[in-house]
């Protein structure tokens, strides 16, 4: 099983699309992304990582911008597309 670095890690050296607009940011950059995940990002981490049967990458203390790629990074171990 992939430990929640690695399936970032991942993300951020396979991006899914390039980046060519200007506007669109990466969590990074976002002004809140440090603020504390949304109920909505916690309830769907909570659901990825059940179905990816590693429930330990569930974190309830993550922020806005972790909980972001790691929702990302499911997205794409699971092969859930947009």
């Amino acid at each position: 099983m992939e430990t929640k670095c690695q399936l970032l890690r991942s993300v951020d050296m396979h991006p899914k699309t390039p980046q060519t607009d200007d506007a669109v940011k990466t969590p990074e950059d976002w002004v809140s992304g440090d603020d504390p995940m949304t109920g909505a990002q916690a309830s769907y981490l909570k659901t990825l990582t059940e179905q990816a049967h590693d429930p330990d990458l569930f974190n309830n203390r993550l922020t806005k911008a972790e909980a972001s790629k790691l929702i990302d990074a499911l997205k794409q171990k699971l092969g859930l597309g947009e």
